[in-house]
């Protein structure tokens, strides 16, 4: 009796190191408001990232990756969960996700995972987002200057334990502003060639060549991250993914539901299992990043309640597609006075709605100052004035204060997202399939829609009394 008790264990014992062997690792590292097609992988011409870069050439660099909200809190809380803003309970920067959800942390450690968070967390509470907290990285996303980053705690943590996996997401502040980081005379002003969506005035040059230097100081840190992953010896079993998280803090991307919003970069690197130097046109979200994941460690995700969906599938090389649309919401309070957008995409057109066009879109954070009278951005009131005698900026001042009811836009052709076809008689067909669709999305999530942009609504959730939330 007693040998079969011995053999029972000894089976036990071995089939638990076995699974933990086979289960891979997985380092996930986010910029903070970077637009993704400012870095070169995505065309981008002026910013230097050679270890993204190099990392791409291991991996596979989703075209087509996108995230609900872009916003900092939102979009994290989406990332971490599986679930869509009303459906994790975070619809509004600065909110909490309800205190019943469950999400990486939870789900991973199930399976026998450590899962550790460093750097910047901006979701809550803190019991639906249970990470251990993992040493390093500045979590101040707002600090004059960034604190100087080490790499220790992420290198103890990385090789603890061997017979456990690990899951470890690094959240730089880079280059979330201030843009105060890297060496910005890289970049003189001058030579910049600015986004289309981008006015351009001489002190737009100048904080432009700021944000592309806290690029440059990025990209830096995710070369360190993972040579400290190499030095472990788990990167042959280590599934690494970058996001570039929502759009950099110029008007037009991040709080907007516009592509370069919503749009992130996404690369994934698993050494034999992943084809290195691919790139792929299957269309996924943050909401599907739990979900693989889960399915990557040996879960099963029918378990589990998610929005997103599985797409390793496409990791591993064998499919090119995965879901047919990705859906976006913006609510602007507390940034602003109410301003609710939605949006939903197939990775060549666009549809946008904006619930109450008849309002003028503020951002304070963007437009604003501070108690002092000092500029959130300064410019910003370069480009009201220089609107004055430059059409061009005129209109980039005009489309993102004043929009109407209805945008389309074919993104594929036109990736900034400037020429409107909505009310087009050739777009009219094409509006009305996209406009069902992101209704149909709206009622599954349980969206009032404008009534969803309130005071009352914001107020509720940060009590934990969510007044409307999907099912």
């Amino acid at each position: 009796m007693r040998m079969l008790a011995l053999s029972v264990l000894i089976v036990v014992c071995f089939g638990q190191n076995l699974l933990a062997a086979e289960q891979p690792n997985f380092l996930i590292i986010m910029a903070d408001d970077c637009t993704y097609n400012d870095l070169p992988l995505y065309g981008g011409q002026n910013a230097k990232t050679p270890n993204i870069d190099r990392l791409a050439s291991q991996g596979l660099t989703f075209n087509r990756a996108y995230l609900s909200e872009a916003m900092c809190q939102p979009c994290r809380a989406e990332l971490y969960t599986g679930r869509y803003p009303l459906g994790n309970g975070c619809a509004w920067n600065h909110s909490a996700s309800l205190e019943s959800m469950t999400g990486m942390p939870q789900h991973l450690s199930a399976l026998g995972y450590r899962v550790g968070l460093a750097g910047k967390v901006h979701v809550k509470p803190t019991s639906a987002f249970p990470f251990e907290s993992v040493t390093g990285f500045d979590k101040n996303c707002v600090r004059n200057p960034t604190l100087n980053h080490s790499l220790a705690g992420v290198s103890e943590f990385m090789v603890r334990d061997n017979q456990q996996p690990f899951c470890l997401v690094v959240a730089l502040v880079e280059p979330h502003v201030p843009w105060v980081m890297g060496d910005a005379s890289a970049y003189p002003p001058a030579k910049l060639k600015l986004p289309p969506n981008i006015a351009d005035t001489e002190r737009t040059r100048q904080d432009f060549s700021n944000y592309l230097a806290e690029i440059t100081y990025m990209d830096g840190q995710v070369g360190e991250i993972l040579e400290t992953l190499d030095r472990s010896g788990l990167s042959e079993n280590t599934v690494v993914l970058f996001s570039s998280e929502q759009g950099a803090q110029f008007p037009g991307c991040k709080w907007t539901n516009w592509d370069t919003g919503l749009h992130t970069a996404l690369i994934a690197r698993w050494p034999g299992r992943v084809t290195e130097g691919q790139r792929t046109d299957a269309l996924v979200q943050y909401a599907d990043v739990l979900p693989t994941l889960v399915t990557l460690a040996g879960g099963q995700t029918k378990k589990l309640k998610y929005d997103g969906s599985d797409f390793s599938r496409v990791l591993l090389g064998q499919a090119d597609e995965h879901r047919e649309f990705v859906y976006g919401m913006h609510n602007n309070i507390p940034e602003g006075p109410r301003y609710p957008i939605r949006t939903v995409s197939n990775g060549t057109y666009r549809y946008i709605e904006n619930l109450l066009p008849d309002e003028v879109y503020i951002e304070k954070h963007l437009m604003g100052s501070r108690g002092n009278g000092e500029l959130n951005n300064p410019y910003w009131a370069t480009w009201v004035w220089s609107s004055f005698e430059d059409q061009d900026v005129y209109r980039l001042v005009r489309r993102y204060i004043r929009r109407p009811a209805s945008q389309l836009y074919h993104t594929a052709e036109d990736p900034y997202e400037l020429t409107n076809l909505a009310g087009t008689q050739n777009a009219t067909r094409l509006q009305k399939m996209m406009q069902t669709e992101l209704h149909r999305w709206m009622k599954s999530q349980n969206d009032p829609g404008a009534k969803l942009d309130t005071d009352e609504a914001i107020r509720a959730a940060r009590q934990g009394k969510h007044l409307y939330q999907a099912d």
